[in-house]
C-alpha cells in the first residue's frame, strides 16, 4: 500500500542520496516542474546514476516531463531502462495522452528486456479539462494504477486563489475520487504546500483520507510522518474491525438473519470496511484484538 509519496527533486545530489530514510511509502523522483529547463538533461542524467546506484528500499515513481515537449521521449528513455514501478506523466488531460505513453512503455519494455506491462502509470491530472475527464483517463489503459491530483495547477487554471482550507478543490477531490474509485483503482491527493504548518498538515491529510483517499504526496520530509500517521487505521478503529468480524462469525455459527454490535446493525458496507482496516493493519504490522 502507499499510504505517503514523497517528492525529491532530481537535479539535487543530496536529496537523492538520503531520498528513502524518510519513512516514505513511495518516493517521486521528479524530472518535470522541481528542474529547470536548462537542468533538464543534467536532472535525467543524475536520476538515472541515482537509481542505479542506491537501489532505493521503497516504491519508486518517477515524474516526466509533458507530451509535446522536447524532453518526455527523452525522458522515457532513461527511465524505463532503470525499471520504476511508476511512471507518473504529468499535465494529464485525456485518455490519449495515457494511451501513447502505454505504447511508448510497451516498446521500451521490449527494447530493454522488461515484462511488458511490468512499469505501472500513476498519471497526474492538473487541469480543469483532465478533471472532467479522469474516469475516461482513469480507464485508459490496464497500467493505471492510481490518479493524482495536483491542486497546485489545477487552482490557477481554474483561476481560483489557493487556499490551506481547500474550499476550492473540493469538486477535484471528489471527482478525482470517484473516477479512481469507479475504474477499481487507487487515489492520491495532492501536497500540503506549507512545510510549517504541520498543524495543518495533519488536519488536510485526515480529511482526505476520510474522503477515501488511499494515500497523500508530500513535498517536505517533515510531513511524512504527520499523512502516514493519517492514513493507518487507530487501535480504536482495529479493535472494532476485528470486534465487526467475530459478531458476524458468531452470527452465522448461530444462524441469525441479521446481527447488531453495540446496539446497531452490521451491514455489508460496515463489514466491508472492516475487513479493509484488518488487512491494513495486517500490511503494516499493527496490532488488534484477533486473538482476544
Amino acid at each position: 500500500m502507499i499510504r505517503s509519496l514523497l517528492f525529491i527533486p532530481g537535479n539535487n545530489p543530496g536529496m537523492l542520496l538520503n531520498a528513502d530514510v524518510h519513512g516514505a511509502d513511495a518516493i517521486i523522483l521528479d524530472l518535470e516542474d522541481a528542474v529547470s529547463p536548462d537542468q533538464k538533461d543534467a536532472a535525467r542524467i543524475l536520476v538515472r546514476n541515482a537509481v542505479k546506484a542506491l537501489s532505493y528500499d521503497t516504491q519508486l515513481v518517477i515524474r516526466i516531463n509533458p507530451i509535446g515537449t522536447d524532453f518526455y521521449l527523452d525522458d522515457l528513455r532513461a527511465v524505463v531502462p532503470l525499471k520504476p514501478d511508476f511512471i507518473m506523466p504529468t499535465k494529464v488531460d485525456g485518455e490519449e495522452y495515457i494511451k501513447d505513453l502505454d505504447e511508448r512503455l510497451s516498446q521500451l519494455e521490449k527494447e530493454n528486456g522488461i515484462e511488458e506491462g511490468k512499469i505501472r502509470i500513476i498519471p497526474l491530472i492538473e487541469t480543469a479539462e483532465g478533471i472532467e475527464n479522469s474516469f475516461r483517463i482513469a480507464k485508459s489503459s490496464k497500467r493505471v494504477f492510481g490518479l493524482f491530483l495536483g491542486a497546485e495547477d489545477y487552482s490557477a487554471d481554474l483561476r481560483a486563489h489557493r487556499t490551506k482550507e481547500g474550499e476550492e478543490i473540493l469538486y477535484a477531490r471528489g471527482r478525482i475520487l470517484n473516477a479512481a474509485r469507479a475504474a477499481a483503482i487507487e487515489a492520491f491527493d495532492t501536497p500540503f504546500t506549507d512545510v510549517n504548518d504541520e498543524e495543518g498538515l495533519e488536519k488536510d491529510a485526515f480529511l482526505a483520507r476520510e474522503m477515501g483517499f488511499s494515500g497523500k504526496a508530500a513535498i517536505s520530509p517533515r510531513h511524512v510522518n504527520g499523512i502516514n500517521s493519517a492514513f493507518s487505521p487507530t487501535k480504536a478503529e482495529i479493535d472494532y474491525a476485528y470486534e465487526v468480524l467475530m459478531a458476524i462469525e458468531e452470527g452465522i455459527r448461530l444462524g441469525k438473519g441479521a446481527v447488531s454490535l453495540r446496539g446497531k446493525m452490521i451491514d455489508k458496507p460496515i463489514v466491508d470496511r472492516a475487513k479493509r482496516v484488518v488487512e491494513t493493519a495486517k500490511m503494516l504490522g499493527m496490532g488488534g484484538n484477533e486473538n482476544e
